[in-house]
């Protein structure tokens, strides 16, 4: 039977990949950012408390005061490219695709803001992809990030009549892949120091220590790629103490401990004058790793007595990432390519 003309055309079939960061303000401008805190905010998987509580203080207190602050931290780190998670999410995605090759269709989206979740989802099925990888960029599992990517997703598919068959990258906090590549990057990133650390803090951003006790793995995600990492550099760095903390505390809730602020200002005050911070609960490089460790860590180190101090690159798209992502990627399209 033939084709009748007004048959739409159907691409071949493909297979997709879609990498998933947590997302960014389109301008460090208060009103961008408060269009961004307002759709983070709201997320009932980040703030568990019920809405009719949380929306009046959400929309009549902090989208009111926040924004302003939130800019400014995001202008001292903005680049010509923009954000700089945006443009390093976007980075790996093209430098995953020349890995990839004709093997697979690579895009990337933001779980916030844009490219949004649902758009480049599309794209890959109007691409002609049924088969679609799905790769949130979160070692370590939490609801509030993994859980919250796969609420956008199964939205995203909810308004597809022909949905593509789908699969989700697994949380990698322990896999030997990774943690192979947080060493061997932190390992040439001490080497090119000017100065001999006494300490490397591994800060995770933090979460409330509710969201532990309901179940939650975060912090036992955390804690395992620490302990892992830490038995790396005790054989090739004994004489570095590995330490761990939990940063970006938001609200009066108690949150994971110890804080990293605390922890910095700790160190310095029991003498310690050289240390260095690595986040390996980060993908790329963002807001938190250079505004928040980079710049206030160094303050709160140096203003309690410390004397050299380093905020350590993600694993962004250096070599060691990038075999690492590919790695993984591979692993799960096994029957696909």
């Amino acid at each position: 039977m033939e084709r009748p003309d007004s048959h739409p055309t159907i691409p071949a079939p493909r297979v997709g990949v879609l990498l998933v960061n947590l997302g960014t303000p389109d301008a460090p401008e208060p009103r961008a950012v408060k269009r961004y805190l307002a759709q983070f905010l709201s997320d009932r998987r980040v703030v568990e408390i019920p809405a009719l509580l949380w929306q009046p203080i959400l929309r009549g207190i902090i989208l009111t005061t926040r924004p302003r602050k939130s800019a400014h931290a995001y202008r001292q780190v903005w680049t010509e490219a923009g954000s700089p998670l945006a443009a390093i999410t976007a980075a790996q995605a093209r430098a995953l695709q020349e890995r990839l090759g004709e093997a697979a269709i690579v895009r990337h989206a933001m779980r916030y803001g844009s490219p949004a979740l649902a758009i480049e989802f599309a794209a890959l099925k109007a691409a002609g992809c049924d088969r679609i990888l799905v790769a949130p960029l979160y070692p370590q599992y939490s609801g509030a990030t993994t859980g919250s990517a796969l609420d956008a997703l199964a939205d995203a598919l909810k308004a597809m009549r022909w949905a593509p068959a789908v699969r989700t990258l697994p949380p990698y906090h322990d896999d030997p892949a990774h943690i192979d590549a947080l060493h061997a990057d932190l390992v040439a990133q001490l080497a090119a120091l000017g100065f001999a650390p006494e300490v490397l803090l591994l800060s995770f951003h933090g979460m409330p220590e509710r969201t532990l006790e309901l179940g939650d793995p975060y912090h036992c995600h955390c804690r395992k790629t620490a302990r892992l990492l830490g038995e790396r550099f005790a054989v090739s760095h004994p004489a570095l103490r590995v330490e761990t903390s939990f940063q970006s505390r938001f609200g009066r809730a108690k949150w994971l401990e110890p804080a990293t602020d605390k922890v910095l200002a700790a160190e310095a005050a029991n003498g310690t004058k050289a240390l260095v911070v690595a986040a390996p609960g980060f993908s790329a490089d963002c807001l938190e790793t250079l505004e928040e460790l980079a710049i206030r860590g160094r303050e709160q180190f140096a203003t309690a007595g410390g004397r050299d101090f380093a905020a350590l690159a993600c694993l962004n798209t250096g070599e060691p990432g990038m075999a690492m992502l590919e790695a993984l990627v591979r692993r799960e399209l096994g029957g696909w390519i």
